[in-house]
Parts: structure tokens; sequence; C-alpha cells
């Protein structure tokens, strides 16, 4: 399916910018070409950028190997994980480092959950006996990984400040809404497809702790209120902390020698990155080009034309530009969260329901070719599917919430 959606994206960019030319407009072409060429650095620069992250957390992770914090966690989580990841044997590293990336996400913390999730994603394939296709435990993890709830949504909240909100963080308990339904939906919708039992008592105790875990959250949004945004960065970057001293501590009292250790570890950040760029390459050009065309405005334009023939409330449409590009960019969904913003302002329905949207999902294509380009995965078989179905529930979701909480 990569395949496909891949080519289209390619050539339904070209056809636009004809069609554009055909039309009269002749920077069309230009702007495409200009988009593919920089959409091609970019890469290069984001994989550049990965390499000293992944060089930093690895090495955490090979301390959590040695010193058995990941084995730990592992045994805690075995429960759970053989109903959802079957073929996981118990006991193996992947259920500790599947675990710490996706807590890693739900603290908002994405310098540290991009890495974390390449490790776990690594820790999957040992288990992989067609290394070029992915199993269902390595799409299960890249779906909640691409749904899973952010608990605190920081820099949604900065933009928001910077954009003259009078309250940045009032949009946190309909994006907290938004995103638990989006990751709830990921999941359902891979069990499905993988036929998972799903009520099963580890699996219903393990969704009461998230639920409640959410619901609790919501509840000091409301009471924190306009201190919202503060409290939260400082608790994601105490946490983050706190983690690491412990996990420091823990190797030392266990004799485990953490520099040498950690230095075994990083060595790999510099592979993986390397490992990375030609799939990154692949996916950035062609959203690039989707973006430039003006295929999306396309698409966007033929939707609001649809919801006014029906004569329904058309506003949520303005903000539908940061759903459509999420999946494919986060700067390109970032970049269109803050026009949204600028044009109809931070406090109005399309502000907050822009704001609300970028902080419900995870970026689904970029995500993907990390990920799966990490470990050198063509053939991705339901993961994306069962990936763009959480995101249009999220989508969906962050409309209802903007109309319910903001009118």
């Amino acid at each position: 399916m990569l395949n496909l959606i891949w080519a289209l994206l390619m050539v339904v960019s070209v056809l636009a910018a004809v069609i554009q030319l055909a039309m009269g407009r002749t920077e069309a072409v230009n702007e495409l070409m200009g988009a593919f060429f920089s959409s091609a650095e970019n890469a290069v620069k984001i994989a550049i950028g990965l390499a000293g992250l992944l060089c930093a957390w690895l090495g955490i992770c090979r301390i959590m190997e040695e010193s058995g914090i990941m084995s730990r966690i592992a045994g805690l989580l075995t429960p759970l994980f053989r109903v959802i990841m079957p073929e996981i044997p118990p006991g193996h590293p992947a259920l500790g480092s599947v675990t710490m990336n996706l807590s890693a996400n739900m603290l908002g913390l994405d310098n540290a959950a991009t890495p974390l999730g390449i490790r776990a994603m690594k820790d999957l394939q040992s288990l992989n006996s067609t290394p070029d296709t992915a199993t269902n435990a390595q799409i299960m993890f890249l779906v909640l990984n691409t749904s899973s709830v952010c608990l605190f949504p920081v820099t949604v909240f900065l933009y928001r400040a910077q954009m003259g909100a009078a309250a940045p963080a009032d949009v946190f308990v309909p994006m907290l809404l938004a995103t638990t339904a989006s990751t709830v939906a990921g999941f359902l919708v891979t069990a499905l497809v993988q036929r998972i039992p799903l009520l099963r008592l580890p699996v219903l105790l393990w969704g009461v702790v998230l639920l409640s875990l959410a619901g609790g959250v919501a509840a000091w949004g409301m009471w924190a209120g306009a201190a919202l945004s503060e409290q939260s960065s400082l608790v994601a970057n105490l946490v983050l902390l706190l983690l690491v001293g412990g996990i420091l501590l823990w190797a030392l009292i266990r004799g485990v020698k953490p520099f040498e250790v950690f230095i075994q570890g990083a060595r790999e950040g510099f592979a993986t990155a390397l490992e990375i760029l030609p799939f990154l390459v692949a996916m950035l050009v062609a959203v690039g080009m989707f973006r430039a065309s003006g295929a999306l405005d396309m698409i966007l334009d033929g939707v609001r034309w649809a919801v006014s023939l029906v004569a329904g409330d058309v506003r949520f449409v303005d903000a539908l530009p940061v759903a459509a590009v999420k999946p494919l960019s986060g700067s390109g969904a970032r970049a269109m969260m803050i026009d949204v913003m600028e044009t109809f302002g931070a406090d109005s329905f399309q502000g907050r329901l822009a704001s609300v949207m970028q902080g419900s999902t995870e970026t689904t294509f970029y995500v993907m070719a990390v990920y799966f380009g990490s470990v050198g995965i063509s053939r991705v078989r339901h993961a994306v599917a069962c990936g763009l179905t959480a995101d249009a529930v999220a989508a969906a979701a962050s409309v209802f919430f903007a109309w319910c909480f903001f009118g």
C-alpha cells in the first residue's frame, strides 16, 4: 500500500501542476520543483539532527538494559502484551522499549520519543522472520505511537501564546478528549484486523488505567486554568530529568559502568540515522510536492463547496488543512495551524479547532518512514489503513469537541 500511496502523491502533484500551467499559472512548475529539492534537503537536515538524539537516547537505553530496568518493565507488562502482541515472548526487551516510547509520547517529549521508538522498532524487528514485512506487533506499536494520548501538548500552548491567545491552554481538555478518541479508535481497528480478543482482563484493566489517567489530567487541566501551560511544561521536563537521574543511579547501584555502556549504545545512533535517510527523503519529497502542487487546496475547496450545499456550519473547513496535512508533515501542519490563527485569530473557533487538531494525533507517514525505515521494512501491510483511520477519528473528534466547548 505504501508503494501505491507514495506514487499517487507524486503523480497527483505533477497533474495538479500541469492543470495550473494550462490555466496560465506558470510559476506552479517552478514551485513544484522547488519543493522537490528543498524537501530532499530538509530530509538530510532532519536525519543529521536525529543522529545526536539517537546517540543520546540509545546510550540511555543500553544502560537500562545492562542495569536490568528493561527486564523489570517487561515483566510488569507481560500480561497485557501477551494479549495485544502475542508474538513477543515474555520478558523480551521489546516490551520495555515499547513502554518507554509510549510513555515519552504521553508526556509530550518529542525529542525523547523518536529515538526510543526507533529502539523499540529494532527490538521488535529482532523477532521478525520476514525482515522486509511489518509484523502484527510492529503495526500495533506504530498505530499506538501515531495515535498515542499526549497528556502535555506544551508546544501547542506555546504557539497559541505567541499568537496572542488570551488563555493559551483553553484547548487542553477538548484536545485530550480528541487524542484519547484517536488512540482508542486506532487500537480497536488494529485489534479488529489482527483478530485480537479484547474482552480479556489485562486489556480491560489497562483500558481503565488509561481512561482514568486521561480523566485525572483533564480534571487537573480544568483546575489549573491559565497556569496549565507552565505547569505541564515543568512536569514533563521534571519527569524526564528524574527518569535519567534514576536510571544512572540504579546503574551505579547495580555495578554497571554507565559511561562505557552509554558509549556502546550511542554508537548505534549514527548507523541508524543513515538507515533512515533514504526512507525519509522519499516520503518528505512526496509530501512536499503534494503540498506545493495545490492539490490539497483543490480538495479542501471541494469539501467547502460540498458542506455549503447542505447549509451546514462551514467554519470547521477553515481548520481542515491542519488535519489534512498532519498525517503527512508535522511541520506542515504546524504552519497550517499558525496560518489559521493569523487569519481568524487565536481565540476564534477556527483558531481553537486548528490547535485541537494539531495536538490530537501524530504524523503518521513521517513516523512510518522513520520507524519502518530504521529496520528496512518496505511492506507495511495494514499499517497505513489503521493509522489513517485513527487520524480520521482524531479530526472528527476535534470538530465535535470544539463545537461542544467553543460553539
